[in-house]
């Protein structure tokens, strides 16, 4: 992974920490946004410096969570009032 700057670490969370709630972003949204060469970047940005965000607002471009959040993700994003079909999140109406 190419070296990440603080600005860009600023610069991801400030994007997620304005992602509307019941909507969602993808990482590669979030990576085009930012001006990062890859989604894998926000990926890492969120796992050790996103506990304080909206991060369950974050989600791949399939529209299904990770395994290892998948619950606690769609219960949140469901209290949101997010758009959810059969535990995916409908991308074409909740993408911000």
């Amino acid at each position: 992974m190419p070296a990440v700057t603080e600005e860009q670490v600023e610069t991801v969370r400030a994007l997620v920490a304005a992602i509307p709630s019941g909507r969602v972003r993808t990482y590669g949204d979030l990576a085009d946004e930012a001006g990062l060469s890859n989604a894998r970047i926000v990926g890492w940005i969120m796992r050790t410096d996103g506990s304080d965000l909206p991060w369950h607002r974050v989600v791949p471009a399939s529209g299904r969570p990770a395994s290892a959040v998948r619950s606690r993700q769609l219960e949140l994003l469901r209290a949101e009032g997010t758009p959810l079909v059969d535990g995916r999140i409908v991308m074409s109406r909740a993408r911000a």
